[in-house]
Formats: structure tokens, sequence, C-alpha cells
């Protein structure tokens, strides 16, 4: 299986552009036959809980169907970031779109305390299947959460991603936290980070991915472009944004 996970910038409240920009991700992941490509944490809105509440779309919104489109066209599940509405209030969640299958919705259920007053905490589940292996998912703070991991080691998954919007600082805890878990549970790991100005703070890029064995790649903290793994063979490949 070939693990994608894009780094780049989005614009503030702007889902038209930054999904124009999340279609030529698409692209570049196709290049490389990816079967499973991630997007940072609310990539399609930017990292603005202040905005959430007007940017917000239910989980079936017929805008985001293109992605669907291509899911079915290159054969690949897409995970995008995107603040969801329900019954219970908003979400931080990645909309996953399947090959010729309805879409699921993974929610963040574990929140930074200073996220509570905009979001609250929503449903997920441990592992999604591709290719018929399990794949585990985290957003953000949740992969700082023993529970969350837990779960994650405990469903048998041998590929972990993680989309986030994170700090410099916080990069290098999320660093820290991950390639341990590659190494003592024997795991593709990867992360998924944002560039450029967010809400309240600057996203440090430095999107990764790991095997048991160490480090496989990590971009800077300003390059836009996908990174691919073969969770076979650990061959890694960067396509560049231009």
């Amino acid at each position: 299986m070939k693990i994608a996970i894009a780094q780049l910038q989005s614009v503030r409240g702007d889902i038209t552009q930054n999904k124009e920009k999340h279609l030529r991700f698409v692209a570049l992941a196709a290049e490389k036959q990816a079967d499973f490509l991630v997007f940072p944490e609310l990539s399609l809105t930017n990292y603005e809980p202040l905005l959430a509440e007007s940017l917000a779309v239910e989980s079936d919104d017929a805008s985001l169907d293109e992605f669907q489109e291509l899911s079915n066209l290159h054969r690949m599940t897409i995970g995008v970031g995107m603040p969801t509405r329900s019954e219970a209030g908003l979400h931080i969640s990645l909309v996953l779109f399947r090959p010729y299958q309805t879409r699921l919705i993974y929610s963040k259920k574990y929140l930074h305390a200073d996220e509570e007053p905009f979001f609250v905490s929503g449903e997920n589940f441990t592992t999604i299947e591709v290719k018929e292996d399990a794949v585990a998912l985290a957003i953000c703070y949740e992969l700082s959460v023993a529970e969350h991991t837990k779960c994650a080691i405990n469903s048998g998954a041998k590929v972990y991603v993680a989309s986030v919007a994170k700090t410099a600082v916080g990069m290098e805890k999320s660093v820290e936290i991950l390639s341990k878990l590659a190494k003592e549970h024997s795991m593709t790991v990867l992360i998924a980070n944002c560039v450029g100005q967010c809400e309240d703070f600057v996203g440090s890029g430095k999107s990764a991915a790991w095997s048991p064995e160490g480090l496989l790649k990590q971009l800077d903290d300003e390059t836009e472009g996908v990174l691919v793994v073969d969770t076979k063979t650990h061959e890694v490949d960067v396509r560049i944004n231009s």
C-alpha cells in the first residue's frame, strides 16, 4: 500500500481556493499511485476556529462531491480536513472519500482545551480499511492522548496517520511521540502538517514518515508537496507543488 501525506498552506476561510489546491495535490499523489492521501487538520478552511461556525458543512455536503469523483477515478481514499456540523455541535473532522463507497466522517474525539469553546467532541473509529489493510487515524492533539494511542495499538493496525496543524514546538513533541510509536510497535507512521499562518500561530510543516527502523523522510518548514511511502518496501517519494 502507498500512503501519502500532503503539506500545504491554505487560505484563511476560502474553501473554493483551498479546494482547487487540494485537487492539485490529489493529482500529485495519483502520479505515484497512492492508495490513501491525508491532508492536514482543517485543511479546506485553514485552522481557523473563530470562523468554523460560518464554514462548517453537513457530513453529506454536495460541495465536496468532486473528491468522491477523484477517489473513484484514481482508486484512492482521500481524507480532507473540514469543520463539520451535527446535532451535537461543530466538529473538527477528516472527511474520507473511498472509491465507490459512501464517505466516512472521522471527527476529533479528544480536543485541546483551546478548542473547547468552538468545537465539541465527535464520533470516530479506530481504523479505516485501505486495500485490506487497517490504518489508524488521529487528528492533532489525539496523538498525545494515551487512551487514543492504546486503541490504535490494540487494533493491530500497522500504519498510523496523523492529520495536524502544529507549531514548531508542537511538532518537536509530536516527532518524539510518533518516532517512538513506530519503533516500539513496528508501525509505519506519518504526520501531515500545514505551513503558513493559521488563526493565531504559524504552521511549521516538517511533515514526516517513519518506519520501525527510524525516520524515512521529513519535509522542511515551508515546502508544499506530497510525501508518499510504500508501506511494504518503505521507499519514499516526494512530489513538490510548483
